[in-house]
This record gives C-alpha cells, structure tokens and sequence, in this order.
C-alpha cells in the first residue's frame, strides 16, 4: 500500500494505491466514497479488496470535506467533486503501470462517477456505480435534500441536513444545475449497477431506472440489504468480481 496526496489546483486529496500481488503492469480503478464517508468505511476497503482480488490495482481516495483530504465538510460541492475526480483521472493517466481504467463510487461518489464517466467516455473500461445517489440533484430542484427540506428559489446559506450535518446553501445551488441523464447518455461501456432492494437512503428505483437508462449496464440487485450493504456485502463483493472476471 502506498500513501500519499494527489493536488487538485491547490487541494490536497488523500489517496491510498493497492496493488494486486505478483504483477508489474495492471488496470485499474478509482474507488471513492459517499456523502459523509472516507476510503476507511468497511463497504469501500472490501470492494477496493475484491477489486485487488481480480488483478486491478486499486486507488481510493477522499473528495475535498471529508476524511483526510483538504477542505472544510460544509462548503463541499458537487462541483468541487468533479474538479477533484478531474484531477484524479489526470493523475492516474500518468502512471506506468496503468494497462487500462475503472471507476466505482458508492452513493454521491456513484453520482460522482456517472458524471465522470460521461465527462471522460474515452478514458474507463467500465464503470461501477454502488448505490449510486443520482436523485440528489433533482431533489435538490423540488427543495428537499437528504430529507431536510428548503426553498428551492430561496435557498438559505446554511442548511443544516440531518439535524448535525451543516451544508453551505452552494451545495444545493450547484446540485440544481446538474442533469445525469445528460452524462448517462455520453457513457456507452459497460456499467454495473448494485443496489439494495431495502436502501434506506437512495431509493431503489433510482438504480433501476439507471440501468434502464444506460445502453449497456447490468442491475444486481442485493434483496434485503441497505444502503452500505450491512447484511449482505458478500454478495457484492462477490458481483463486482464476478462482472470483472
């Protein structure tokens, strides 16, 4: 494992690469968290685990506001996600050993990786969206976000999501501007889709109907399970190995 920070114009972003035992030369992915989350949640170290396990080199890595990386948790924005994952591709175009790319996320960071897909169509082999939150800019156009409400026309400076998480109003203002459709419909490889059947966060239509919007995406669906697959993570684990293969 190595340890280090990739710059973003300024923004330092803690990343950690893993690669897979015996090989000099190997794809691989960029595995990124969700809103709130760092590459230290049990359900990103076993993916990017599995990944691994498949002879890809892993990179996790942490978006401006949360864990290690620079950045205050309040003004993070989908736009400032974007210029970091940006820089993050660029960076990892640069690597040797890289053979070919990937790229999964998990909640905002599946949005995340819908939009970086469409943005960059050329640059991933496939694509890997985990529970992916897609819904967060329409939501944020109708004035509710995360199940705190808002005026959507005048939004506040500070809205205090979930009762302890504090957000600049420029999250919802930017999240307003966003269409995935847009980015979905620019990303033409393969995609795997896995969403639980009792997500408590990100409906569960919301990935069914991302893989109906996709020309080439498979849905798994993991019955029973939630939104950071507490009950089932084998199974997975097991799927993104298994679509890899």
């Amino acid at each position: 494992m190595k340890e280090y920070y990739i710059n973003d114009d300024g923004i330092k972003l803690h990343a950690k690469l893993d690669m897979p035992e015996g090989v000099s030369r190997c794809p691989l992915a960029i595995v990124v968290h969700g809103y709130t989350g760092h590459m230290e949640e049990t359900h990103i170290v076993e993916v990017a685990k599995a990944i691994n396990e498949a002879g890809i080199a892993t990179l996790r890595v942490e978006m401006y506001g949360h864990g290690g990386s620079d950045g205050e948790f309040k003004n993070h924005t989908l736009y400032k996600w974007v210029s970091n994952m940006l820089a993050v591709v660029d960076h990892v175009s640069t690597l040797d050993f890289v053979t070919d790319l990937y790229i999964t996320g998990h909640s905002q960071g599946g949005l995340l990786v819908m939009l970086i897909a469409g943005m960059c169509p050329d640059k991933f082999k496939a694509v890997i969206p985990l529970s992916p939150a897609w819904m967060i800019p329409e939501a944020a156009r109708k004035g509710e976000l995360l199940g705190t409400a808002f005026d959507p026309v005048n939004i506040p400076d500070e809205i205090l999501q979930g009762g302890e998480n504090r957000l600049s109003g420029n999250y919802a203002r930017v999240a307003q501007t966003i269409h995935p459709e847009d980015e979905i419909a620019r990303y033409n490889g393969p995609v795997l889709i896995i969403h639980g059947d009792k997500d408590e966060a990100v409906p569960y239509e919301y990935g069914k109907k991302a893989a109906e919007l996709y020309k080439n995406a498979k849905l798994v669906t993991i019955e029973g399970d939630d939104h950071c697959y507490n009950n089932h993570l084998d199974k997975v684990t097991a799927a993104i190995k298994d679509f890899l293969a």
